[in-house]
């Protein structure tokens, strides 16, 4: 699905440059010739995205937040504790993914992020797979559900455990390295790879 995603996106878009993330899959999967396309800056990606502040107890919308929030430090999230930051975009659209929140869990004192990821309910087992195998994540570190209803999988995560965490990270950064590891987590439970 992610394969035939892309490559829709780029007959309709004759890339001249892409993010890294894409550049890296095109060239892998021969739909562009290596060393042809530039690569974006990776901080231009969520530039048009809708973003908004909620409040956790109630979800009511606090305000729509522009692309200065993404500028803002990641520890924006501990110092409003009673707010969760919830994110659409083309590129999560682009690999299947619904939308993003992100906040900062109460009750493990850790980042999370909750996302509807457009797969079918078979691929259960080899995301928990290459979650736990690729990822090194245990099982506290994630929550996994299908939803029949919406037929998506619900899937919320310590977003601490990404390799490249660190706390000092923008908001910006954040979300760029949750679309880099869900990118990575997609392609490679879709294509029943690991390693």
């Amino acid at each position: 699905m992610l394969k035939y995603k892309f490559e829709e996106f780029l007959k309709e878009n004759e890339a001249q440059a892409l993010f890294k993330e894409e550049k890296e899959f095109a060239e892998k999967h021969a739909m562009v010739q290596a060393g042809l396309i530039a690569e974006r800056d990776a901080r231009d990606r969520f530039m048009n995205a809708y973003i908004e502040r909620s409040n956790k107890e109630t979800e009511q919308l606090i305000a729509e937040a522009g692309p200065e929030l993404l500028e803002q430090p990641l520890t924006y999230l501990q110092e409003n504790k009673n707010e969760f930051l919830y994110m659409e975009s083309e590129w999560f659209e682009l690999i299947g993914v619904d939308a993003v929140s992100l906040e900062m869990d109460d009750l493990f004192g850790h980042y999370s992020a909750l996302v509807g990821l457009k797969l079918q309910k078979k691929y259960g087992e080899q995301l928990r797979k290459v979650l736990e195998e690729e990822f090194g994540f245990d099982k506290l570190d994630y929550g996994l559900m299908f939803d029949a209803n919406e037929g998506i999988w619900n899937f919320n995560f310590s977003i601490n455990k990404l390799n490249d965490f660190f706390e000092n990270m923008t908001i910006g950064e954040a979300f760029s390295r949750i679309y880099r590891f869900l990118f990575q987590l997609i392609d490679k439970a879709e294509n029943g790879k690991i390693g």
